[in-house]
């Protein structure tokens, strides 16, 4: 009898190891922002390699439990983590790791192999992730209708509030309250440097609204795409609770630039102008700008500098193909639906060819589609005499474009996996 529960305690006690290993792994994925069905895979994949012989895993934003059964017992943990970031090394670095561990492997030799990749350092310094913010939302300014006053004014307005973003984050402040504080840091830089041009009569008053591409930086493009993608995979839970995150994050960021602009009684809407360029200067234009976007915003997301340019070369080629196919007359959520489809098959291609993810090629590709600026003009119509009937079309235009997105994404991976398309 003694034997029996002797065996029973080794048997839980080895469980217990086995299964510690295999919620830091999904901690540490879904810390980095990877979604509920690839946290869920990868935890799968270690566990079967460490020894255990089933295992039931759910997933929220915040959250991983998990029921491990091995030796004739079982064992249930909860992990929470609070760390909502994005780190795309990481998830690259855990997946190529998972999909190529041996059949069997021992939990002290996982654990070593998880310190490694938990002791490495973001890729990019402040000064370099500050200055990929700033080209990045330069290139939106001109995609959004931007001359080089409003490119040149973004790109320190930007600089300045990612700077601030990355020193707030390294003292754990709410997140909610660093996107309103870059927000505002950000629009009130912006709107500084112009008044000071308009009054030094270097420029006239036609370039107010600029400032909605200088926090364009802080619109959540990871995981507003990560939460479609969860969504689809009827990961409800994890998709409701990301999305959710997602509107709060741009709720906050939409409140302070409302609020100064308001304040000030600063215009957010297009000029009516805009800029007039010949069809070579305007392609030409539109293929550097979608190019430094993407390239900076997966900087933003701490990708590779391999990975990065995949991805900017992957989001220049559907961009410019949107913006040229509505210039011919096709709708713009079917062009914006049809690109994103089209970032998702360029994004499995070069997954196969290299070791990074089809979430780190194709999201910093699909962020320069994401219109936030509807989203900061419906609150300042709103602001200015509650006009509803003016911010209802805005808001309406950035939901269908959300959808638009991960529909396309969600048709391109089924149509390249086929764990998408079978239940």
């Amino acid at each position: 009898m003694k034997q029996t529960d002797d065996h029973h305690v080794a048997a839980l006690d080895r469980l217990a190891d086995q299964l510690r290993v295999v919620m830091r792994l999904g901690e540490m994925l879904l810390s980095a922002g990877a979604s509920a069905f690839r946290v869920k895979d990868g935890m799968d994949r270690i566990a079967h390699a460490v020894g255990i012989d089933k295992i039931s895993i759910q997933v929220t934003y915040t959250e991983i439990t998990a029921t491990a059964f091995a030796g004739g017992t079982f064992r249930t943990e909860l992990v929470e983590q609070r760390v909502m970031g994005i780190n795309a090394e990481r998830i690259d670095d855990l997946n190529d790791f998972v999909h190529n561990l041996p059949g069997k492997m021992l939990v002290e030799d996982a654990d070593d192999m998880l310190d490694a990749f938990a002791n490495k350092d973001p890729l990019y310094s402040m000064p370099v992730s500050a200055l990929a913010s700033g080209v990045a939302c330069a290139g939106f300014a001109f995609l959004n209708q931007g001359g080089w006053v409003e490119c040149l004014v973004v790109f320190f307005a930007a600089l300045a509030g990612q700077a601030t973003r990355k020193t707030l984050l390294r003292r754990h402040m709410n997140h909610f309250a660093v996107w309103m504080a870059c927000g505002f840091v950000a629009t009130s830089l912006y709107m500084g440097i112009v008044s000071v041009f308009h009054i030094a009569d270097i420029v006239d008053a036609s370039h107010q609204s600029g400032v909605v591409s200088s926090v364009l930086f802080l619109v959540p493009g990871f995981p507003l795409v990560t939460s479609i993608l969860d969504l689809i995979r009827q990961d409800y839970i994890a998709g409701i609770a990301r999305g959710v995150y997602v509107v709060m994050l741009l709720i906050s960021t939409a409140a302070s630039v409302w609020a100064v602009t308001g304040l000030l009684n600063w215009n957010v809407n297009p000029s009516a102008d805009g800029y007039h360029l010949n069809t070579w200067l305007l392609l030409l234009g539109r293929i550097l700008a979608s190019f430094v976007a993407a390239y900076g915003f997966a900087m933003l997301f701490n990708a590779p500098q391999r990975a990065s340019f995949i991805a900017a070369v992957i989001g220049t080629v559907i961009n410019v193909l949107r913006l040229t196919a509505q210039d011919a007359g096709l709708g713009r959520m079917s062009a914006i639906g049809l690109a994103a489809f089209l970032a998702g098959l360029l994004a499995a291609l070069g997954a196969k060819w290299t070791k990074y993810s089809r979430v780190t090629l194709s999201v910093p590709a699909v962020v320069v589609m994401i219109p936030g600026v509807p989203l900061y003009r419906a609150l300042s119509a709103l602001n200015d005499g509650l006009q509803v009937n003016a911010a209802i079309p805005e808001i309406v235009t950035l939901c269908l474009a959300i959808t638009a997105i991960g529909v396309g994404l969600a048709l391109s991976r089924m149509v390249t996996d086929r764990n998408w398309l079978m239940s």
